[in-house]
């Protein structure tokens, strides 16, 4: 059983799954913020210069990130650093093909694994074109996360999770990260429907900004993912960020109840 089919496994509530980027701030501080909060499994980005998928707030963490020299190598770092005092929560990390091919896939996997991380979600490889990944992910011994949008049609559904490990991912807005509010009864009835499809976990993300949001969407999912949200709040003071890192896990995990 992989890492994340474990943490899945011997839950009793769902899962709050932050996300925030590589090198954009004290990353490593804010990481143990995030456990304090009560995270279970942390999503971490890796910056990439043309993030097709994020909105604006994700866009300029990446570019400080970059700014800053963040590279793959540098990411892969804080999980090594992370990881060394954190064994309980894993790591995810998520990004963008092309750093991963120029780092070279099985070395990015294996190289992952080392330093501790659990999986990865490349968001905009789709398994029709991923084999040299999906393998490099088997044999570094990692899960391979994967997306689910709501126009994904059923016979995909099935395809994608048939290729997945961990965890899928449920986008839950159709557009970038952060940019438009989620619809609770459109997830709510979609997420019935998933179940019917797949046996792997569903995790739910974009669009989801507050505690309220969260909690009705961890009435119904196995996991719920913030990113935006938390990466705004930490531009404005780490003193937000944590407040509301506390507030979505406290709302999450007590939807379980």
């Amino acid at each position: 059983m992989s890492t994340l089919a474990a943490v899945f496994a011997r839950r009793t509530r769902p899962l709050f799954i932050p996300y925030i980027m590589a090198g954009d701030g004290d990353t490593l501080a804010r990481l143990d913020d995030l456990v304090a909060a009560g995270a279970d499994i942390i999503e971490l980005g890796m910056p990439f210069s043309d993030p097709a998928a994020d909105g604006v707030t994700i866009q300029e963490a990446g570019k400080r990130a970059l700014k800053a020299g963040m590279t793959v190598a540098g990411a892969l770092d804080i999980v090594r650093q992370f990881s060394s005092k954190n064994k309980e929560i894993p790591i995810v990390l998520m990004g963008y093909y092309n750093p991963v091919l120029q780092y070279g896939e099985e070395r990015f996997t294996r190289a992952a694994r080392q330093a501790g991380a659990a999986g990865a979600l490349i968001v905009d490889v789709p398994p029709e074109e991923d084999s040299a990944l999906a393998a490099a992910c088997t044999s570094g011994d990692i899960d391979l996360v994967r997306l689910l949008a709501p126009t994904t049609p059923p016979e995909r559904v099935r395809f994608i999770a048939g290729r997945a490990s961990g965890y899928l991912y449920y986008v839950a807005v159709a557009g970038v990260t952060g940019t438009q509010a989620i619809t609770i009864d459109t997830v709510r009835d979609k997420i019935k429907v998933l179940r019917q499809q797949t046996a792997l976990p569903l995790a739910v993300g974009f669009g989801i900004t507050k505690a309220a949001e969260a909690a009705a969407i961890a009435a119904v999912a196995d996991a719920v993912v913030v990113g935006s949200a938390l990466v705004k709040a930490a531009q404005d003071s780490p003193a937000a960020f944590k407040k509301l890192a506390t507030e979505l896990a406290e709302a999450i995990h007590g939807a379980g109840a």
